[in-house]
């Protein structure tokens, strides 16, 4: 009832003067106590609510806010064993309390990353830092792309006008919209994979006034690059997707809650949505974008819900799903980037043609991101039901170090042996089959030298940092796990193995979302896998 009253209050501004965006701007400024109290006293809620979501995430709170620059904290560059002499480095030109950490800034194809002056960049000798920091010149995120099918996500577009001109066809026919939706089948891409006409069908199904799109563009998933490439290389698919989606149940807002880790992402989206504007190529429907400011749990779509509204990102209890109390408490349709990007594909050449590439149960083509191990690391438009073989092979064109095991689908996704990869599909049935997870499709290779324990514990501290903090399960189990692994390796002390399993059933039960309740997988893999070589941490 609480988080409903606040809401009800934030909603008042709503997203013109966002409560969010507000708390957001006095913590960069570093403001004193008095600017957030007289915030609060301006929106009529309680000082603890500013604090609450001030204090939560990676770039307001008081710790790591002022920081002059960021260093890279994710998987792939952990695995890649290079933060560390980073680290080095930069402390030859910054204090040690200058230098913050970022989540995962997009740079898994290169490594040595971080953030300064907003922008991120990827080093690999003193000369270059130090040109860097001299001179604070933009550095371009280049990686290899490529497609091994029709391609739908990764093909150019050459007329900005002609491209939003298929609204035009659809505005005023809403069942064809869901109708070949349905037919294609198409499924989130955001790691669940839940299919996306429901959501259109359910929405557009609520009799409200006021209903409202929403992309979760917080790709938090180290290893994942996708949705980055679609907003800087391909904003217009995204952008056209969540237009349609508008118009398709009725909403005229649609916002873009975009990773602050991302800051060429949210520069090439603002330049795309001013381009719409000039071109007068929406009318009056409306695009808000909301600056992400370091969580990884606004991933799930509730927590994100209640980020951009200005309360503490914590999951909601469902039902109600977002479909009928979503932002504000209104009707909401909330997907991923990569699955508005295919809508107008689908929508040009029908949800037949769509679901005609990949498999039955999961068509047309996915983003695959391949990490530095792969001799041509990169972004690749797959077809559903490609052997995972096939595209190590040919697209990341083998490995450049002995690699025992691949993390696909972001830290809640499953640990792969690196013989299983022949047995696998990129597809959701062949993972899940298998006891692994498709998620995002990003792929972080673990190399022989790398001790699955400290994996396994990064997995859990992980988890523990990011965790919004409402159940138990997640809050206190992942930071038990990350205690008793740490333990075992730096302590006379042996892990009770029906104690841990005991913890993984709890988390795995009693969790309120994906973050808690997806963390035993990928252990679950490790000790099932890698157990000769966990078993002297086990007693």
């Amino acid at each position: 009832m609480a988080n409903k009253n606040i809401r009800s209050l934030s909603s008042r501004k709503e997203l013109d003067d966002n409560l969010f965006e507000n708390i957001a701007d006095l913590s960069h400024k570093n403001a004193p106590k008095s600017e957030f109290q007289e915030l609060a006293k301006r929106f009529m809620i309680d000082d603890s609510v500013i604090a609450g979501t001030s204090s939560f995430y990676d770039f307001t709170r008081e710790s790591n806010r002022n920081k002059k620059i960021h260093v890279c904290s994710g998987t792939a560059c952990m695995v890649a064993n290079t933060q560390n002499k980073l680290h080095e480095n930069l402390e030859n030109h910054f204090d040690k309390d200058e230098i913050g950490h970022a989540a995962c800034v997009g740079r898994c194809h290169t490594n040595n990353a971080f953030m300064y002056h907003d922008n991120t960049y990827s080093v690999h000798n003193e000369k270059e830092l130090i040109s860097i920091i001299d001179h604070k010149k933009h550095q371009e995120n280049k990686y290899n792309i490529g497609c091994n099918t029709t391609p739908i996500l990764t093909a150019e577009i050459k007329d900005i006008t002609a491209f939003y001109k298929l609204a035009e066809v659809y505005k005023n026919d809403q069942q064809q919209v869901i109708q070949e939706i349905k037919t294609s089948n198409l499924r989130g891409r955001g790691g669940a994979g839940f299919p996306f006409w429901f959501k259109l069908d359910a929405v557009n199904k609520e009799t409200n006034s006021q209903k409202y799109i929403v992309c979760n563009a917080d790709e938090g998933d180290p290893g994942a690059y996708s949705d980055m490439y679609l907003m800087e290389h391909q904003p217009h698919k995204v952008l056209f997707g969540m237009y349609l989606s508008g118009l398709t149940v009725g909403a005229n807002t649609a916002v873009l809650y975009i990773r602050g880790e991302y800051p060429d992402s949210l520069r090439v989206v603002d330049e795309a949505i001013s381009t719409l504007k000039e071109k007068n190529l929406i009318g009056d429907f409306k695009f808000k974008i909301i600056r992400g400011q370091g969580s990884y749990v606004c991933g799930e779509e509730t927590a994100l819900l209640n980020s951009i509204e200005g309360l503490r990102p914590e999951v909601r209890v469902r039902p109600p799903y977002p479909a009928q109390y979503g932002l504000y408490g209104k009707p909401t349709v909330l997907s991923n980037v990569e699955t508005f990007a295919n809508i107008h594909w689908i929508l040009e050449n029908g949800g037949a043609a769509y679901s005609a590439l990949g498999t039955k149960q999961s068509t047309g083509t996915k983003l695959v991101s391949l990490d530095s191990f792969f001799n041509t690391p990169g972004m690749y438009e797959i077809e559903m039901g490609t052997p995972l073989k096939t595209i190590f092979e040919e697209f990341g064109n083998g490995l450049n170090s002995k690699i025992k095991a691949f993390q696909i689908g972001g830290p809640l996704g499953g640990i792969v042996p690196f013989d299983k990869i022949k047995d696998l599909a990129l597809d959701f049935e062949s993972l899940n089959s298998h006891g692994f997870l498709l998620g995002h499709a990003s792929v972080v290779s673990i190399p022989n030298d790398f001790p699955m324990i400290q994996f396994l514990e990064h997995l859990m501290e992980f988890t523990s940092d990011e965790s919004c903090g409402k159940c138990y399960p997640c809050r206190i189990g992942s930071f038990r796990g990350m205690e008793m692994l740490q333990k075992a390796q730096h302590e006379n002390y042996k892990i009770d193995r029906q104690l841990f399993n005991d913890l993984l059933e709890t988390l795995e039960i009693g969790s309120l979302c994906a973050l808690g309740g997806g963390i035993p997988l990928p252990v679950k893999n490790a000790l099932q896998y890698f157990e000769q070589e966990l078993n002297q941490y086990f007693k």
